[in-house]
């Protein structure tokens, strides 16, 4: 036993030489010597939110690199690998802490008394501070005793011209403008103009001297982040009201008022002087996938925008980043969450709501980006992913879930907004022995899909939740599951407090061809009828009472349509024969990319026009057997492309279904840039070919266009800062604002 022991601190002496030896030659360049940064890269000691935090992940930092942050990949040999893994992890003091002599719980409430008001733990506390929650995981002891020791957080005091005084954190500076977290709790967004002076000091925090041991000992063991639901109580900030009824100039939630309308009564920006519009402020996500999905929040001057699990909050007027909140990618998981989509985020009270593409939903703090609560919606291990915008309607936050071509059980949540609590689940999919499972003979009910991806709309007055369900499983055959497929390619209506179904609509029973109905449901009140339009993928406009359910009216609004001749009194499709996918392919129109798609539509009350993509298009779709795997889509088949594709922008007025206008020859493939209509007499959007554009509202007349080069997959949007109106889209992995000289 003793010969092994000697052997073992041998080999670990020289494996630490080793490393040190590698890191030497490899990283101090960079880092620094002893990990605190040098003249090319940051330090590695004290990241906030670390990349590596277990000795596993930072070997698969050393030999990935950082794509897009500057850090090259390095494909080691293993032992040399594992060398500098070890030896930059004891840098990192994860290994040999020293002893701490304090009393933990005595800690604990020296920090309940003097710490919790700027420092926030598992989403309860302060933010004037950074969040502790994780300290004692990304920080040394010797760390914790320097901090303790004061002097940290520089605070800076403003006087600006009328008289006020600012004092605070500064969240960022520039001869131009700053934004500063006030010690009041307020986010300041201040301009070169309004200041008349600014002073840096003293540091917010002071020193340490009674009980430090004992606050060094509480702090080494706080390593986990917020998982649970805290019970905290919603901060002030963004009222519902302000979210049903938005102030001018504001855009609060993802289509900008929650009947999903995407109209705006803004006006500064016109057919007259639309000419003039140009880029006044550009953003990139650095790192982040090229097609950006997410349409841009605005509340109180803060934009808030994101990527697949990151969140960044920027003064609207400038572009000027204020916080970022990231978490690294999920391994392991299946179709549109593994392609790192997020459209958005919702807000509420000091909380910004977004999903993660693992099926979590996270609360954070609007001010900092620091999580407050964060839960488990469903285990992505199940195929479950997430990728759309939360809702909030009251007190509740609405979230779907994504996986409809991976075989999951399609449901929609609402969480308490204040403390991440389930409140219901609607399932999308019965469960056997319900009623409803009589629609499903076969053996796909388990894994029948019907997600909830696409962010719903909510009737405020009536206290009506309106969400879009997806497609059955598997997509391309139907012979495992006989029957209509409900709650599949429906609207289903819920009362948003319970979760209870009030109506449901199915726009396409018993679907083979992949068209679900994750198109915007659009909440329409025209010459005293409450109504809900949609212009659904497999063709047809529809319009439905939307206090009923009733079907008024549905026109088809494409010329290539072979499944169905007409939907029938009754509310279904007249099916035609020989449209079903076979084994050796069937062309069928539309295409399995839809008449129309998930893409944000725009309708403008005063002249009753929605707006809408559609596409002339047809695809050879075939069947198989195979079956559901976890990991693995869930297709039961495939589809071939054919030849001959147009794209077209419609409008079409809703009390006669017939259209007004079209603009042809959009191009490009899906269009994913979505359409936006102002008071302004403007119609927004990006076309197949990059440009963004701008038309008549009236007549579709093109009144200008800005050429970008991307492919566009999210929604334009407006609002404004500091007086004036600007336009705002994500552009490939970029946020371009525009505004008028």
């Amino acid at each position: 036993m003793r010969i092994s022991i000697v052997l073992l601190l041998t080999s670990v002496i020289g494996w630490g030489q080793a490393g040190k030896s590698a890191y030497m030659a490899r990283c101090a360049g960079c880092h620094g010597e002893d990990g605190s940064g040098g003249g090319h890269g940051p330090g590695i000691l004290n990241v906030r939110a670390p990349k590596a935090t277990t000795r596993a992940l930072m070997a698969e930092v050393i030999r990935n690199g950082i794509p897009g942050a500057g850090m090259p990949a390095f494909p080691l040999p293993a032992a040399e690998l594992e060398a500098i893994a070890d030896y930059t992890w004891g840098l990192k003091g994860a290994r040999g802490e020293a002893t701490v002599a304090g009393d933990a719980a005595a800690g604990g409430k020296l920090f309940a008394a003097k710490c919790v008001g700027c420092h926030m733990v598992r989403g309860a506390g302060g933010v004037l501070g950074p969040d502790l929650s994780t300290v004692g995981r990304d920080r040394t002891v010797a760390q914790l005793r320097e901090a303790l020791r004061g002097g940290k957080g520089e605070s800076t005091t403003i006087t600006l011209r009328d008289g006020r005084v600012v004092r605070g954190i500064a969240k960022n500076w520039s001869p131009f403008e700053t934004q500063v977290l006030g010690v009041d709790g307020q986010l300041y967004l201040l301009r070169r103009e309004q200041i008349a002076s600014a002073v840096d000091g003293p540091p917010l925090m002071a020193a340490v001297k009674e009980g430090a041991e004992d606050l060094v000992a509480y702090l080494s063991t706080l390593r986990e982040a917020p998982g649970v639901a805290l019970g905290a109580a919603l901060g002030t900030g963004v009222s519902f009201d302000a979210v049903a009824r938005p102030r001018a100039g504001e855009w609060p939630s993802y289509n900008g008022t929650l009947d999903g309308n995407r109209f705006s009564p803004l006006t500064q920006i016109d057919r007259g002087n639309v000419g003039g519009m140009a880029p006044r402020w550009m953003f990139t996500l650095t790192g982040a996938p090229a097609g950006l999905q997410t349409t841009p929040v605005v509340v109180d001057g803060v934009m808030y925008v994101t990527s697949v699990n990151e969140a960044y909050a920027l003064d609207a007027g400038t572009g000027r980043e204020i916080w970022h909140f990231k978490r690294p990618r999920t391994k392991g998981l299946a179709g549109d969450a593994a392609s790192g989509i997020n459209r958005g985020v919702a807000v509420r009270g000091d909380r910004v709501f977004l999903v993660t593409d693992h099926a979590h939903l996270l609360a954070l703090h609007r001010s900092t980006g620091q999580v407050i609560w964060d839960v488990e919606m469903a285990d992505y291990r199940q195929n479950y992913g997430a990728t759309g915008a939360p809702l909030v309607v009251n007190d509740l936050v609405i979230s779907g879930i994504s996986g409809g071509d991976e075989g999951v059980r399609g449901f929609l949540d609402a969480y308490k907004a204040s403390t991440g609590e389930r409140v219901w689940r609607f399932w999308t999919i019965p469960a056997r022995g319900d009623k409803e499972a009589e629609t499903w003979k076969g053996r796909a009910l388990e894994h029948g899909c019907g997600t909830t991806w696409l962010t719903g709309t909510y009737d405020a007055a009536a206290g009506v939740l309106y969400w879009p369900t997806g497609n059955p499983c598997p997509d391309y055959n139907g012979d495992e599951r006989v029957g209509d497929n409900l709650y599949t390619d429906s609207v289903v209506a819920l009362d948003a407090a319970t979760g209870k179904l009030r109506w449901h609509y199915q726009f396409t029973p018993h679907d083979v061809h992949d068209w679900d109905a994750t198109e915007p449901p659009v909440l329409v009140d025209l010459e005293g009828k409450k109504l809900l339009v949609q212009a659904n993928r497999n063709g047809f406009f529809y319009v439905l009472d939307r206090v009923t359910g009733k079907l008024l009216r549905a026109e088809p609004f494409v010329k290539k349509l072979t499944w169905a001749s007409g939907i029938g009194v009754d509310g279904r499709p007249v099916l035609l024969p020989g449209s079903e996918p076979t084994e050796a392919g069937q062309m069928t129109c539309p295409s399995v990319a839809g008449a129309a798609n998930w893409t944000s539509t725009a309708f403008d009350g005063t002249s009753g026009l929605y707006y809408f993509f559609a596409s002339e298009a047809c695809t050879i779709y075939s069947k198989n057997g195979e079956w559901w795997e976890a990991g693995k889509s869930f297709y039961g088949g495939g589809t071939k492309r054919v030849p001959g594709e147009a794209k077209f922008l419609k409008a079409v007025d809703v009390r006669t279904g017939k259209l007004a206008f079209e603009i042809p020859r959009i191009g490009g493939g899906i269009l994913g840039s979505g359409l936006l209509a102002t008071a302004g007499g403007l119609l927004i959007y990006g076309d197949g070919r990059g440009a963004f554009v701008a038309a008549d509202s009236a007549s579709g007349k093109l009144l200008w266009h800005f050429n970008t080069g991307q492919n566009w997959r999210a929604g334009p949007m407006t609002y404004l800062a500091d007086g004036k109106q600007f336009v705002a889209i994500a552009a490939g992995n970029t946020i371009i604002s525009f505004a008028t000289r």
